[in-house]
């Protein structure tokens, strides 16, 4: 007999502690671990990490097998990590109901159970009794579920249990904007049952999303239908979320050592190589202690001070808890795992020593690791004035089987029985290799003949859509309906993905569905329900960013392809030539470098072998038989150019087919796309059957697609046979060619005659309807329409083309009237008594609060303003904007439209936001018309209808200089500008020339020196104005059309010569805004209020026991702060309160015990205010130049004074402050002059 070897008898050593402190616990029927004997239930994060030693020790005697023996322990091992990873299975198929519903209501109530019964996977606690909604504990489950099956151990047994994993999948996928109680099970670090944003959980989910992504759950004997696949714009949402939290852990948690786990091994979710180390370094600098690490800091778990009747905190208890925190010897097995990871042998060394002098040793020699070191009762306040002096003491569970497990798993790795690659066979480790660059491929389709024409003619050679077969190009749409039929399963009660948008990484690739190669144009493209595509410019501008977001954020294998399809609307409005913007464009494209990304266009055809493909196979063989193959049925002239919606009659012709919408669509559209084949002529009824069949089909086909609600249908499909959707309503239209002078007398009658009266002077809605009939100015059809849209409501009919022509129809045809001439005014107006919504409003909404930003709709102060905390239904969330907005369609509209943007901005720049926790939205929008109103010296009212009258392009464009900080100018455009739309506006950068010093203060802020074109207004203007029915004058306000005249925009500013007047007012609005602050300027109040009882900003007070609740890094703290300067609701005056703050704050390192009781901060304010009138007026200034704010009783002219100077607003803030404290400073201090 072979003796064994030396590494054999360390193995066996290890099977031995395994054994004993793991195994020995295991339920023989369930596969479940006990907790503990106090805590007899088996919790799926605890389970998950316990048995991973097992696998590990299970591949080390696979590898290291001396003999037979080794290879039957290596299978008995492997057979128990199989038998716990499906106990857990089965605990979660028992609550398929819960997934099912969480997937919509992401809501606690619906979430699985965070513990489990050990003997019969059954629950043991009720839904609302404990914080269950444990994100990250689901995700570590399907993530060693799928580095196990890489590994080769056989989890899944049969396809219903694939489909379980699948939407388990999708129950973590939206984990960036879920709110969940964390690894600690307590939400909130005040233990109140609140739910936070955890970045653990963010970034678990994102590595199990990652890891089972086209994993295939059977191994290497499944097929195409047992693999699973995760959306990469989910991924990379996580991603975004997790690296814009990090290093804090969630909004009550500056840091969290649980954070380890997604830093390093098993999760290894973040890229960014410095904010792992930054990370790290919080952790250890903050945490850090002789026996371990804190879990966060002010954690009173287990610590003498903790009062163990109750479960929650007081808020000002947390306090108690400083610097005696519990150390818990389980976070340096995941440093000692780092450092084997990252090939530093110093740490692991440092770790192993530091760890083996606080295991507890039994009689046996097994060394156990506790769950935690407590200060002992007796030595508290020694602690607290000496951290780190005291001897802890060993408390909760010994060992606790978690930590047990991972420095078992530590030592087989630093023994080298195992190799990373081997507890890793997914590589998830090399996530921080940086990636080469990403080449973003474009393919220019054309929709028509004519349109490809038109691309050669100016040297673009592209294909139309007909002529790339056998590729299918289709709206994202389908693709989102395709997904929604990913892992349905009816026996089991699972209906598949939830149809969601797919973002542009999804969108990117070639997908093989049914043995057909298909893409997906981008979402972007199928905008047609809200006006943002209108915008040609726009539509350039979001490819830019898609492209750009690509090329940052693509980590598939193979290149990104981008189908970008020309339409009509793309053309001039003579359809001679394309639009200017989208053919600079597309030469950009061609010469390579585009949107900062490297690009190459080409056809569809040529990219296949570069791209990457993914294939669906779940979608094979779910056809709905019996489809026949027509293959003769496309003629010549079916490719005629035609733009037209089929929202017409097709309803009508519905195919009442019990099959699934989406297999019919497929089988349609794979049966009709049969290449062209030469017919033979048949006779007179042969050729009307045919054309009979051919237009039952394709009406069909139409009302497939209507059922998938797809847009623009006719650019995807075979053949154009419906040329017109529905008989037009026949509104007047003026001939852009005809002269002016003809239509202003034409409408000049109905302004004379006002609103038609009949004999009781009401008003005579059958006269305004013929009025409405004869005008053909579009601002008067849309006044008339909205006076019929108040008075008679949308459903009334104004039998201006016989029946049906009721408000709601005129008023979208007048929209697509308005679409065609760009009158972006109109067509705002319009798609608010539509309630029109954009379509990703609340998408858009949840990205925004998934980085961390509240928001806030309408005018300050509260109850108008609303403040939106956490995502909401789309739509609440509209119904929430227009009561914010008084029913102001116009300022609804603009709500919308400005949070998209700020959403697209937070995308692609997330630094331009930093430092800001609450967006504004109502004060942006005031802020960005009182911008137009100062740079193009017009009135308030105007400034608001030149805002509301920019295109969608311009707008996003004046949003991102103001959030930018840069130096920009707005000007009028030189251009002619057509009848009834108002004057263009143009944006531009102003180089340094004249620019003052913008940092002199230390502040970063905005400077932007306005100029402006003195332009003589043309005759096409004129005439517009001219033309326009005037409503208001005829009937007082009552049908006044909406506009945004509640913006309350002041005309402060004289108009002056020097160019730098009102310069530092305009920077302080902007900044009082966007609730920018100066770096720090959190963390300085923190320290005031230590000196205080509390400072109060216009009679609210921000007391100083709130630095015992919160600490100074974290989101909760500033947010708060954030909340009481937003109670000032004039921007430049909340911004002179936090320059008050901020010399406030210097007196916080001085050396003095107390600043007082409560510190008024409007007092400082106004005594500078005082003490600068006092100074002007003994210099002779005059009194109009020292106006006072009539709201605030602030001089003006101090709003607009730079912070530092003789005259300066600090000088004045400081003398105010030295005044006020001089009874509480030193004796001896030096006076301030």
């Amino acid at each position: 007999m072979r003796s064994r070897s030396n590494s054999g008898v360390k193995l066996d050593n290890y099977a031995r502690v395994v054994q004993q402190t793991i195994l020995q616990h295991q339920n023989p029927v369930t596969g479940l671990l006990p907790a503990s004997i106090d805590h007899p239930d088996a919790w799926v994060r605890d389970n998950v990490y316990s048995i991973v030693s097992v696998w590990a020790l299970s591949l080390a005697y696979r590898k290291n097998a001396d003999r037979d023996e080794d290879k039957a322990k290596a299978y008995e091992l492997e057979q128990s990590v199989v038998k716990l990873m499906r106990g857990v299975l089965q605990c979660i198929m028992r609550q398929l109901d819960k997934v099912e519903k969480f997937k919509y209501s992401r809501s606690t109530k619906d979430s699985l159970h965070a513990k489990y019964n050990t003997r019969t996977c059954a629950t043991v606690v009720g839904d609302d009794q404990w914080g269950h909604l444990q994100v990250d504990a689901t995700s570590l489950f399907l993530l060693f579920l799928a580095q196990m099956t890489a590994s080769g151990l056989h989890i899944i047994y049969t396809q219903d249990e694939v489909d379980v994993v699948q939407n388990l999948m999708f129950y973590i996928e939206a984990a960036y904007k879920v709110a969940d109680y964390g690894m600690w099970e307590r939400g909130d670090k005040t233990n109140q049952g609140i739910t936070e944003l955890n970045a653990s959980s963010i970034g678990t989910a994102k590595a199990a999303l990652e890891a089972l992504d086209e994993l295939n759950l059977f191994g290497a004997k499944g097929g195409p239908g047992s693999v699973v696949h995760a959306l990469a714009d989910d991924i990379q949402h996580c991603q975004s979320i997790l690296t814009s939290m990090l290093p804090r852990a969630s909004i009550s948690k500056e840091v969290d050592a649980g954070v380890l786990a997604i830093l390093t091994y098993p999760a290894f979710a973040v890229e960014d190589m410095s904010i792992v180390n930054m990370t790290k370094e919080e952790i250890i600098s903050k945490l850090q202690g002789r026996y371990g690490c804190c879990r966060f800091l002010r954690d009173g778990h287990k610590t003498p001070r903790e009062d163990a009747n109750r479960l929650y905190y007081e808020s000002a208890e947390l306090k108690l808890f400083e610097n005696i925190e519990c150390e818990w010897p389980l976070f340096w097995t995941y440093l000692i795992l780092d450092g084997i990871f990252s090939n530093s042998h110093e740490q692991v060394q440092e770790y192993q020593e530091a760890l083996e002098g606080i295991l507890i040793k039994q009689k046996d020699g097994i060394k156990l690791l506790p769950e935690l070191y407590s200060v002992p009762p007796d030595k508290v306040d020694e602690e607290y004035e000496n951290p780190h002096s005291v001897e802890r003491i060993p408390m909760g569970k010994c060992p606790l089987k978690w930590g047990q497990s991972l420095y078992i798993l530590g030592k087989l790795l630093a023994e080298g029985f195992l190799a990373p690659g081997e507890i890793d066979p997914l590589n998830r480790r090399f996530s921080t290799i940086p990636k080469p660059d990403v080449v973003v491929q474009v393919s220019i389709l054309a929709e028509t003949e004519e349109i490809k024409e038109l691309l050669m003619k100016n040297g673009i050679n592209v294909e139309t859509v007909a002529d790339i077969h056998p590729i299918h190009v289709q709206p994202s749409r389908v693709l989102s309906h395709i997904y929604a039929r990913l892992g349905r399963n009816p026996r089991l009660g699972l209906t598949g993905r939830p149809y969601r948008r797919i973002g542009v990484l999804g969108t990117s690739k070639f997908y093989i569905i049914r043995n057909t190669i298909f893409a997906f144009t981008p979402q972007f493209i199928d905008h047609k329900q809200f006006y943002l595509a209108l915008d040609n410019k726009m539509i350039v501008e979001m490819l830019r960013n898609e492209i750009a977001y690509l090329s940052s954020r693509w980590r598939i294998t193979g290149r990104p392809t981008v189908t970008f399809p020309i339409s009509q609307t793309m053309l001039t409005e003579d359809r001679t030539d394309l639009d200017p913007a989208v053919l600079a464009t597309l030469k950009k494209l061609q010469d390579g470098y585009y949107g900062g990304a490297r690009t190459q266009t080409g056809k569809l055809s040529e990219f296949l072998t570069t791209s990457c493909c993914a294939h669906l196979s779940f979608l094979d063989g779910k056809a709905p038989g019996g489809m026949v193959r027509h293959g003769g049925h496309c003629d010549d002239d079916d490719d005629d150019d035609d733009d037209d919606d089929s929202d017409g009659y097709v309803h009508e012709l519905r195919c009442d087919d019990e099959a699934d919408d989406l297999a019919q669509y497929l089988d349609h559209l794979l049966a009709h796309s049969a290449p062209k084949k030469s017919k033979r002529s048949a006779g007179g009824l042969g050729r009307f059957k045919a054309v009979a069949t051919k237009t039952k089909e394709m009406v069909s086909l139409m009302s497939k697609a209507q059922d998938l609600n797809i847009h623009n249908v006719n650019m995807y499909l075979p053949s154009k046979l419906f040329r017109s959707s529905q008989p037009s309503l026949n509104l007047n239209l003026t001939d852009p060619s005809a002269p002016q002078e003809t239509q202003g007398s034409e409408v000049s009658i109905s302004v004379e005659s006002g609103i038609p009266r009949d004999e009781s002077g009401a008003v005579d809605y059958i006269a305004l309807v013929q009025l409405l009939k004869d005008t053909t100015n579009l601002q008067d059809q849309a006044d008339i329409l909205y006076i019929l849209f108040k008075d008679k409501g949308m459903e009334w009919d104004t039998q201006l083309q016989g029946k049906g022509s009721t408000v709601r129809s005129l008023l979208s045809e007048l929209y697509e009237k308005a679409g065609d001439l760009k009158h972006w005014g109109l067509i705002r107006m319009i798609s608010g008594m539509l309630k029109k919504k954009v379509e990703e409003l609340d998408s858009a909404c949840s990205d925004l609060l998934a980085h961390q930003k509240h928001l806030t709709v309408g005018l300050p102060p509260e109850p108008r303003e609303k403040t939106i905390t956490a995502p909401i239904p789309p739509d609440q969330l509209a119904a929430l904007i227009d009561e914010a907005s008084d029913n102001n369609v116009s300022v609804a509209i603009l709500t919308q439209e400005i949070m998209v943007y700020l959403a697209m901005s937070i995308r692609t720049q997330p630094s331009l936001f930093s430092e800001m926790f609450r967006l504004r939205i109502g004060l942006i929008i005031q802020v960005m018309a009182t911008e137009l109103a100062q740079s193009l010296n017009c009135s308030g009212e105007e400034a608001t209808e030149s805002l509301t009258s920019l295109s969608p392009f311009e707008l996003k464009n004046l949003l991102h200089h103001i959030l930018s900080g840069r130096e920009f100018g707005v000007q009028r455009s030189v251009r002619e500008v057509d009848a009834g739309v108002s004057p263009a506006i143009s944006i531009h950068h102003l180089g340094n020339a004249g620019a003052t010093k913008s940092e002199r203060a230390g502040i970063s802020k905005l400077k932007s020196d306005m100029k402006m074109l003195d332009q003589p207004m043309t005759p096409t203007e004129k005439g517009a104005g001219a033309q326009s029915l005037d409503v208001e004058k005829i009937e007082s306000g009552r049908y006044r059309l909406p506009s945004v005249e509640s913006l309350d925009i002041s005309d402060s500013l004289p108009a002056s010569k020097d160019a730098r007047h009102g310069q530092w007012l305009r920077r302080r609005r902007l900044d009082g805004a966007l609730n920018r602050v100066p770096v720090g300027f959190y963390q300085k109040v923190w320290k005031i209020l230590q000196k205080c009882h509390g400072l109060s900003i216009e009679g609210f007070v921000l007391p100083s026991s709130t630095t015992r609740e919160m600490t100074p890094g974290e989101i909760k703290f500033s947010v708060h702060v954030e909340t009481v300067l937003n109670r000032v609701p004039q921007p430049e005056y909340r911004q002179l309160l936090v320059e008050a703050i901020l010399v406030l704050t210097m007196l916080a390192d001085v050396d003095i015990p107390s600043i007082g009781s409560i510190v008024h901060v409007e007092k400082i304010v106004h005594q500078a205010n005082d003490m600068f009138y006092k100074d002007q007026k003994d210099l002779g200034a005059e009194d109009h130049i020292l106006e006072k704010d009539p709201s605030t009783g602030v001089c003006r002219l101090l709003y607009d004074s730079a912070p530092s100077g003789r005259f300066g607003s600090m000088t004045y803030l400081t003398k105010a402050v030295a005044v006020y404290v001089q009874d509480f400073m030193p004796s001896g201090a030096c006076a301030v002059q």
